[in-house]
């Protein structure tokens, strides 16, 4: 049975705000991407309540300068998307601060608009 590799997608800024992080974080988040492209559960990710059934997932890494996090989507069946990389700027609790859920969100919502166009030109085509 050939193994299927999911796509990854990323939304807004959550390419360019991923390469601007450390080496290690870009090393450690790339390595959790792969393995969610695989259908693995990365071991440094936890699921992001708060958004239904949308199996949105968060890396979460450590670095000497600071907590370093990425959400993203399974929700999908060929398309990972990454809806968010950032630092996280709150050393009270361990919670994703709301401005970043709020953009979470946002973007989970683009990807879903993105795979109902996508499903329905594939559906044209046929």
């Amino acid at each position: 049975m050939r193994k299927i590799i999911k796509n990854v997608i990323f939304l807004g800024t959550s390419k360019n705000d991923l390469s601007s992080m450390p080496d290690l974080v870009k090393l450690a988040f790339g390595h959790g991407l792969h393995e969610a492209q695989e259908g693995r559960y990365p071991s440094n990710a936890k699921t992001l309540s708060g958004f239904g059934g949308a199996n949105v997932i968060e890396l979460k890494q450590n670095s000497v300068s600071g907590t370093y996090r990425a959400a993203y989507t399974v929700q999908f069946e060929r398309t990972i998307y990454v809806l968010h990389c950032f630092k996280k700027k709150s050393n009270s609790g361990i919670a994703t601060p709301k401005p970043d859920m709020d953009l979470i969100q946002k973007r989970l919502k683009i990807a879903i608009e993105k795979e109902q166009s996508n499903n329905e030109v594939n559906k044209n085509e046929k």
